[in-house]
């Protein structure tokens, strides 16, 4: 696929390079994959992850000793599981770059240390390694 554009002003080259690297994310998405790994931090109170059966959703207990429960979905084609070679990591697994990298953000986003100085508790879960799967 060759992408061209003639006498092409800044803004038009770059919005040609941004559908060109969105095109070649979709197919490596399909003929590879993509891998996230995520890692939980935690300095007192152990983090609880637990995994649904189908793996699109995750609860994140104790955080923090906080009794809250956070609900987490997966977004659309993203799967998750529980690490078998290192402990408190998480996997996620899809063919969307965007859906992986975003199911990641709302993971992180979902335990986040409020009213406390965030140099201090630095619990929370963490991306740790970013991968694209073999083929």
């Amino acid at each position: 696929i060759r992408f061209v554009v003639h006498h092409g002003l800044r803004k038009h080259v770059a919005c040609i390079r941004t559908v060109r690297s969105l095109i070649n994310n979709m197919i490596v998405g399909v003929t590879k994959g993509f891998q996230y790994k995520m890692r939980y931090v935690y300095a007192h109170f152990p983090i609880n992850v637990i995994i649904n059966d189908a793996g699109d959703a995750v609860e994140i207990r104790n955080f923090l000793g906080q009794k809250v429960v956070f609900h987490v979905k997966m977004q659309e084609g993203v799967k998750v599981e529980a690490s078998k070679a290192q402990k408190d990591e998480l996997l996620l697994t899809g063919n969307s770059l965007e859906g992986v990298s975003q199911s990641a953000a709302d993971i992180q986003q979902s335990c986040l240390v409020k009213n406390k100085d965030i140099r201090k508790f630095l619990d929370g879960i963490y991306v740790s390694e970013r991968n694209v799967l073999e083929a």
